[in-house]
């Protein structure tokens, strides 16, 4: 049984997570990054794909203490499992995901990635093949669920929440809209890729609720319509 996938992503007002260069931009607030930690802190384990590993190196760790020991008390880690899809083991050895913070780490590669990487990565953590050339999404997930994992927090990139939208394993989506204007059309979006060719494949979405917070808003939304 695959674990339950909820995608967390900040944007700017027009749509965009970064600069056309790639570089991290404050989009959201204090309230916002709280909110973010909470929503970590309730997860089994937190994803992202190597591209943000390699632009924002994020350790994805749980960053309050008070949720820190809410989870102790639960019987659980500090920090939720953290993954990282990352087909050809590109994940550098000094990575903040793999040096910092107790806890479990999962690198999800394909077959093809160079057997010495691999070698290296297994010392830091599980490393799970799954795919032919690329990673194949809905294997990792059978093997996150046959882990224990129930809920599973996707922090991006755009690649990789556009393959997780593209093979129907998105089951909730929180989109934090900020007050700021980024621009380019080279600048990376929530979902990149190739994108749908047609309606008929739109990911529909059913809002369950806006809040306003810091000085942007926060959109919650359900994958797919009806009750």
């Amino acid at each position: 049984m695959r674990p339950h996938v909820v995608v967390n992503v900040a944007m700017s007002a027009d749509g965009k997570i970064s600069t056309h260069k790639r570089r991290q931009v404050k989009i959201s607030g204090s309230e916002d990054f709280f909110r973010v930690d909470r929503l970590k802190a309730a997860s089994d384990a937190v994803m992202v794909g190597i591209g943000t590993v390699l632009a924002d190196d994020p350790s994805l760790t749980v960053k309050s203490d008070e949720l820190k020991r809410e989870r102790r008390a639960q019987g659980r880690d500090d920090h939720p499992v953290r993954v990282v899809v990352d087909s050809t083991a590109r994940t550098p050895i000094t990575a903040s995901v793999l040096t910092r913070g107790e806890g479990k780490r999962v690198i999800a590669v394909s077959r093809r990635a160079t057997p010495a990487k691999v070698a290296a990565l297994k010392k830091l953590a599980t490393v799970v093949a799954a795919g032919e050339n690329e990673v194949d999404i809905a294997i990792l997930l059978g093997e996150l669920g046959a882990m224990g994992v129930r809920q599973l927090m996707v922090e991006g990139g755009g690649t990789l929440i556009a393959n997780l939208f593209s093979s129907g394993l998105v089951d909730e989506l929180y989109t934090f809209v900020g007050n700021i204007i980024i621009g380019g059309k080279d600048a990376p979006t929530p979902v990149d890729g190739p994108g749908f060719v047609n309606e008929a494949e739109f990911s529909r979405l059913t809002l369950l609720e806006v809040t306003r917070m810091d000085d942007g808003v926060l959109l919650h939304w359900k994958v797919g319509t009806g009750s």
